[in-house]
Protein backbone atom coordinates (compact mmCIF):
# COMPACT_ATOMS: atom_id res chain seq x y z
CA UNK A 1 0.00 0.00 0.00
CA UNK A 2 1.23 3.48 -0.91
CA UNK A 3 0.76 5.23 2.43
CA UNK A 4 1.37 8.72 1.02
CA UNK A 5 -1.31 8.26 -1.66
CA UNK A 6 -3.79 6.70 0.79
CA UNK A 7 -3.29 9.43 3.40
CA UNK A 8 -3.84 12.11 0.75
CA UNK A 9 -6.99 10.34 -0.46
CA UNK A 10 -8.44 10.00 3.05
CA UNK A 11 -7.56 13.60 3.88
CA UNK A 12 -9.55 14.84 0.87
CA UNK A 13 -12.44 12.42 1.47
CA UNK A 14 -12.83 13.37 5.15
CA UNK A 15 -11.97 17.10 4.88
CA UNK A 16 -9.05 16.59 7.27
CA UNK A 17 -5.99 18.73 7.91
CA UNK A 18 -2.62 17.36 9.05
CA UNK A 19 -0.67 19.60 11.43
CA UNK A 20 2.88 18.48 12.23
CA UNK A 21 5.58 19.73 14.55
CA UNK A 22 9.18 20.28 13.35
CA UNK A 23 10.29 17.38 15.58
CA UNK A 24 8.27 14.77 13.63
CA UNK A 25 9.99 12.32 11.27
CA UNK A 26 10.70 13.71 7.80
CA UNK A 27 8.00 11.71 5.98
CA UNK A 28 5.30 13.09 8.27
CA UNK A 29 6.57 16.65 7.85
CA UNK A 30 6.52 16.16 4.06
CA UNK A 31 2.87 15.07 3.93
CA UNK A 32 1.56 17.63 6.45
CA UNK A 33 -0.55 20.62 5.40
CA UNK A 34 1.33 22.74 7.88
CA UNK A 35 4.60 22.19 9.74
CA UNK A 36 5.42 24.56 12.56
CA UNK A 37 6.32 25.31 16.15
CA UNK A 38 3.83 25.40 19.01
CA UNK A 39 2.71 28.98 18.29
CA UNK A 40 2.23 28.42 14.56
CA UNK A 41 0.40 25.16 15.18
CA UNK A 42 -1.93 26.82 17.70
CA UNK A 43 -2.67 29.59 15.20
CA UNK A 44 -3.41 27.10 12.42
CA UNK A 45 -5.61 25.01 14.73
CA UNK A 46 -7.58 28.15 15.64
CA UNK A 47 -8.31 29.08 12.02
CA UNK A 48 -8.84 25.72 10.29
CA UNK A 49 -12.15 24.91 8.59
CA UNK A 50 -11.36 21.18 8.41
CA UNK A 51 -13.76 18.69 10.05
CA UNK A 52 -10.90 16.54 11.38
CA UNK A 53 -7.57 17.74 12.75
CA UNK A 54 -4.84 15.11 12.61
CA UNK A 55 -2.20 16.33 15.01
CA UNK A 56 1.22 14.82 14.32
CA UNK A 57 2.89 15.92 17.51
CA UNK A 58 2.46 15.11 21.18
CA UNK A 59 -0.57 14.94 23.47
CA UNK A 60 -0.56 18.49 24.87
CA UNK A 61 -0.47 19.91 21.31
CA UNK A 62 -3.51 17.89 20.24
CA UNK A 63 -5.26 18.95 23.47
CA UNK A 64 -4.61 22.61 22.61
CA UNK A 65 -6.15 22.05 19.17
CA UNK A 66 -9.20 20.45 20.83
CA UNK A 67 -9.58 23.37 23.26
CA UNK A 68 -9.59 25.74 20.26
CA UNK A 69 -11.96 23.47 18.28
CA UNK A 70 -14.29 21.72 20.76
CA UNK A 71 -16.78 20.72 18.04
CA UNK A 72 -14.18 19.18 15.71
CA UNK A 73 -12.60 15.73 15.83
CA UNK A 74 -8.95 15.91 16.87
CA UNK A 75 -6.93 12.71 16.44
CA UNK A 76 -3.36 11.86 17.46
CA UNK A 77 -1.51 9.04 15.63
CA UNK A 78 -0.21 7.60 18.93
CA UNK A 79 -2.18 8.49 22.07
CA UNK A 80 0.89 7.63 24.21
CA UNK A 81 2.98 10.40 22.61
CA UNK A 82 3.41 12.43 25.79
CA UNK A 83 5.91 15.04 26.97
CA UNK A 84 8.46 14.89 29.80
CA UNK A 85 8.04 18.62 30.42
CA UNK A 86 4.24 18.43 30.67
CA UNK A 87 4.61 15.40 32.98
CA UNK A 88 6.87 17.42 35.30
CA UNK A 89 3.91 19.62 36.31
CA UNK A 90 1.08 17.60 37.99
CA UNK A 91 -2.18 19.63 38.23
CA UNK A 92 -2.82 19.04 41.98
CA UNK A 93 0.67 20.14 42.98
CA UNK A 94 0.58 23.12 40.62
CA UNK A 95 -2.82 24.25 41.89
CA UNK A 96 -1.49 24.21 45.46
CA UNK A 97 1.56 26.20 44.27
CA UNK A 98 -0.60 28.91 42.63
CA UNK A 99 -2.92 29.10 45.66
CA UNK A 100 0.12 29.70 47.87
CA UNK A 101 0.96 32.78 45.74
CA UNK A 102 -2.47 34.31 45.00
CA UNK A 103 -1.10 37.75 44.02
CA UNK A 104 0.97 36.30 41.13
CA UNK A 105 -0.06 36.31 37.46
CA UNK A 106 0.28 32.71 36.22
CA UNK A 107 2.03 32.34 32.86
CA UNK A 108 2.38 28.80 31.56
CA UNK A 109 4.42 27.55 28.65
CA UNK A 110 2.21 25.77 26.10
CA UNK A 111 4.07 22.49 26.82
CA UNK A 112 1.68 21.56 29.62
CA UNK A 113 -1.60 19.71 30.09
CA UNK A 114 -5.07 21.20 29.55
CA UNK A 115 -5.57 21.14 33.35
CA UNK A 116 -2.48 23.34 33.85
CA UNK A 117 -3.65 25.75 31.14
CA UNK A 118 -6.99 25.97 32.96
CA UNK A 119 -5.09 27.16 36.08
CA UNK A 120 -3.30 29.89 34.08
CA UNK A 121 -3.89 33.55 33.34
CA UNK A 122 -2.04 33.43 30.04
CA UNK A 123 -0.20 30.84 27.94
CA UNK A 124 3.01 31.43 25.98
CA UNK A 125 5.29 29.59 23.55
CA UNK A 126 9.04 29.95 23.12
CA UNK A 127 8.30 32.21 20.11
CA UNK A 128 6.38 34.78 22.14
CA UNK A 129 7.44 34.18 25.78
CA UNK A 130 9.39 37.45 26.10
CA UNK A 131 6.51 39.46 24.60
CA UNK A 132 3.94 37.76 26.88
CA UNK A 133 6.00 38.32 30.04
CA UNK A 134 6.62 41.96 29.12
CA UNK A 135 2.86 42.47 28.60
CA UNK A 136 2.39 42.03 32.37
CA UNK A 137 2.79 45.27 34.40
CA UNK A 138 6.30 45.49 35.89
CA UNK A 139 5.10 45.64 39.49
CA UNK A 140 2.99 42.46 39.13
CA UNK A 141 4.71 39.27 40.38
CA UNK A 142 4.71 36.30 37.98
CA UNK A 143 4.64 32.52 38.35
CA UNK A 144 6.21 30.89 35.30
CA UNK A 145 5.73 27.17 34.64
CA UNK A 146 6.59 24.45 33.85
CA UNK A 147 10.00 25.01 32.18
CA UNK A 148 12.64 26.39 34.56
CA UNK A 149 15.25 26.71 31.79
CA UNK A 150 12.99 28.84 29.60
CA UNK A 151 12.00 30.76 32.75
CA UNK A 152 15.64 31.49 33.63
CA UNK A 153 16.29 32.64 30.06
CA UNK A 154 13.30 35.05 30.25
CA UNK A 155 14.48 36.41 33.64
CA UNK A 156 17.91 36.97 32.08
CA UNK A 157 16.48 38.78 29.07
CA UNK A 158 13.83 40.88 30.80
CA UNK A 159 15.17 41.36 34.32
CA UNK A 160 11.73 40.30 35.63
CA UNK A 161 11.54 38.56 38.97
CA UNK A 162 9.58 35.37 38.33
CA UNK A 163 8.76 32.43 40.57
CA UNK A 164 9.72 29.32 38.57
CA UNK A 165 8.14 25.88 38.68
CA UNK A 166 10.84 23.19 38.77
CA UNK A 167 10.15 21.44 35.44
CA UNK A 168 12.25 20.68 32.39
CA UNK A 169 12.43 18.84 29.06
CA UNK A 170 14.67 15.75 29.03
CA UNK A 171 15.53 16.34 25.35
CA UNK A 172 16.89 19.82 25.94
CA UNK A 173 18.64 18.80 29.16
CA UNK A 174 20.38 15.94 27.35
CA UNK A 175 22.95 18.09 25.57
CA UNK A 176 26.49 17.36 26.72
CA UNK A 177 28.69 20.41 27.35
CA UNK A 178 31.88 18.32 27.06
CA UNK A 179 30.79 16.81 23.74
CA UNK A 180 29.63 20.22 22.49
CA UNK A 181 33.06 21.74 23.24
CA UNK A 182 34.73 18.79 21.48
CA UNK A 183 32.40 19.17 18.50
CA UNK A 184 33.07 22.90 18.31
CA UNK A 185 36.83 22.22 18.33
CA UNK A 186 36.25 19.91 15.37
CA UNK A 187 34.10 22.54 13.61
CA UNK A 188 35.48 25.86 14.91
CA UNK A 189 33.79 27.98 12.23
CA UNK A 190 30.29 26.58 13.02
CA UNK A 191 27.99 28.90 15.01
CA UNK A 192 25.93 27.36 17.85
CA UNK A 193 22.19 28.08 17.84
CA UNK A 194 20.01 26.85 20.71
CA UNK A 195 16.45 26.52 21.95
CA UNK A 196 15.72 28.38 25.23
CA UNK A 197 14.57 25.12 26.87
CA UNK A 198 18.27 24.18 26.97
CA UNK A 199 20.28 24.60 30.16
CA UNK A 200 21.98 27.95 30.84
CA UNK A 201 25.52 26.67 30.18
CA UNK A 202 24.43 25.54 26.69
CA UNK A 203 22.66 28.87 26.01
CA UNK A 204 25.83 30.73 27.03
CA UNK A 205 27.65 29.14 24.06
CA UNK A 206 25.00 30.17 21.51
CA UNK A 207 25.19 32.90 18.88
CA UNK A 208 21.41 32.78 18.59
CA UNK A 209 18.71 31.57 21.02
CA UNK A 210 15.15 31.09 19.80
CA UNK A 211 12.12 28.89 19.16
CA UNK A 212 12.19 26.21 16.46
CA UNK A 213 10.72 28.61 13.88
CA UNK A 214 13.10 31.34 15.10
CA UNK A 215 16.08 29.02 14.58
CA UNK A 216 14.92 28.12 11.08
CA UNK A 217 14.49 31.80 10.19
CA UNK A 218 17.91 32.65 11.62
CA UNK A 219 19.59 29.97 9.49
CA UNK A 220 17.60 31.22 6.47
CA UNK A 221 18.95 34.73 7.02
CA UNK A 222 22.54 33.44 7.42
CA UNK A 223 22.71 30.68 4.79
CA UNK A 224 26.38 31.38 4.09
CA UNK A 225 27.28 30.33 7.65
CA UNK A 226 27.56 26.85 9.24
CA UNK A 227 25.67 25.77 12.35
CA UNK A 228 25.63 23.40 15.31
CA UNK A 229 21.94 23.08 16.19
CA UNK A 230 20.98 22.56 19.86
CA UNK A 231 17.38 21.37 19.82
CA UNK A 232 15.55 18.13 18.95
CA UNK A 233 17.20 16.77 15.79
CA UNK A 234 13.93 16.57 13.81
CA UNK A 235 14.31 20.29 13.02
CA UNK A 236 17.25 19.53 10.71
CA UNK A 237 14.86 18.01 8.14
CA UNK A 238 13.07 21.32 7.54
CA UNK A 239 16.28 23.34 7.75
CA UNK A 240 18.02 21.17 5.18
CA UNK A 241 14.96 21.20 2.93
CA UNK A 242 14.81 25.00 2.91
CA UNK A 243 18.57 25.61 3.02
CA UNK A 244 20.09 22.62 1.14
CA UNK A 245 23.55 24.18 0.85
CA UNK A 246 23.89 25.22 4.50
CA UNK A 247 26.06 22.90 6.59
CA UNK A 248 24.30 21.75 9.77
CA UNK A 249 25.39 19.48 12.63
CA UNK A 250 23.13 18.42 15.54
CA UNK A 251 24.39 19.24 19.03
CA UNK A 252 25.55 16.05 20.79
CA UNK A 253 23.64 14.36 23.60
CA UNK A 254 25.12 12.95 26.82
CA UNK A 255 24.06 9.40 26.04
CA UNK A 256 25.47 7.44 23.12
CA UNK A 257 22.66 6.81 20.67
CA UNK A 258 22.28 6.05 17.00
CA UNK A 259 22.04 9.66 15.84
CA UNK A 260 24.59 11.09 18.35
CA UNK A 261 22.02 13.87 18.86
CA UNK A 262 19.09 14.60 21.14
CA UNK A 263 15.81 13.06 19.98
CA UNK A 264 12.37 13.14 21.60
CA UNK A 265 11.18 9.56 22.04
CA UNK A 266 7.57 10.78 22.26
CA UNK A 267 7.70 12.82 19.03
CA UNK A 268 9.12 9.82 17.21
CA UNK A 269 6.27 7.53 18.34
CA UNK A 270 4.15 8.81 15.45
CA UNK A 271 4.76 6.90 12.21
CA UNK A 272 3.28 7.02 8.69
CA UNK A 273 1.35 3.81 9.39
CA UNK A 274 -0.14 5.25 12.61
CA UNK A 275 -0.96 8.48 10.75
CA UNK A 276 -2.84 6.50 8.11
CA UNK A 277 -4.64 4.33 10.72
CA UNK A 278 -5.77 7.29 12.82
CA UNK A 279 -7.11 9.10 9.74
CA UNK A 280 -8.87 5.98 8.48
CA UNK A 281 -10.40 5.03 11.85
CA UNK A 282 -10.76 8.62 13.15
CA UNK A 283 -9.14 7.35 16.32
CA UNK A 284 -7.57 7.76 18.87
CA UNK A 285 -9.62 10.90 19.49
CA UNK A 286 -8.51 13.56 21.94
CA UNK A 287 -11.22 14.51 24.42
CA UNK A 288 -11.02 17.34 26.96
CA UNK A 289 -13.54 17.92 29.74
CA UNK A 290 -15.84 20.82 28.67
CA UNK A 291 -15.29 22.56 32.04
CA UNK A 292 -11.51 22.44 31.44
CA UNK A 293 -12.00 23.72 27.86
CA UNK A 294 -13.96 26.73 29.17
CA UNK A 295 -11.19 27.67 31.60
CA UNK A 296 -8.22 26.82 29.36
CA UNK A 297 -9.53 28.64 26.30
CA UNK A 298 -9.19 32.14 27.77
CA UNK A 299 -5.40 32.04 28.49
CA UNK A 300 -4.77 30.53 25.03
CA UNK A 301 -6.90 33.21 23.35
CA UNK A 302 -5.02 35.90 25.30
CA UNK A 303 -1.77 34.50 23.91
CA UNK A 304 -3.09 34.38 20.33
CA UNK A 305 -4.36 37.96 20.63
CA UNK A 306 -0.97 39.20 21.89
CA UNK A 307 0.83 37.26 19.13
CA UNK A 308 -0.94 38.97 16.21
Amino acid sequence: MDLVKEIQRLKKEKNAVILAHYYQIGEIQDIADYVGDSLGLSQKAAETDADIIVFAGVHFMAETAKILNPSKKVVLPDVNAGCSLADSCPPDAFEAFTKAHPDHVVITYVNCSAEIKALSDIVCTSSNALKIVESVPKDTPIIFAPDKNLGRYIINETGRDMLLWDGSCVVHEAFSMDKLIALHKKYPDYKIIAHPESETHILNTATYIGSTSGMINYVKEHQDQKFIVATEAGILHKMQLEMPNTELVPAPAKEDNTCACSECHFMKMNTMQKLYDCLKNESPQIEVDPAIIDRALLPIERMLELSK
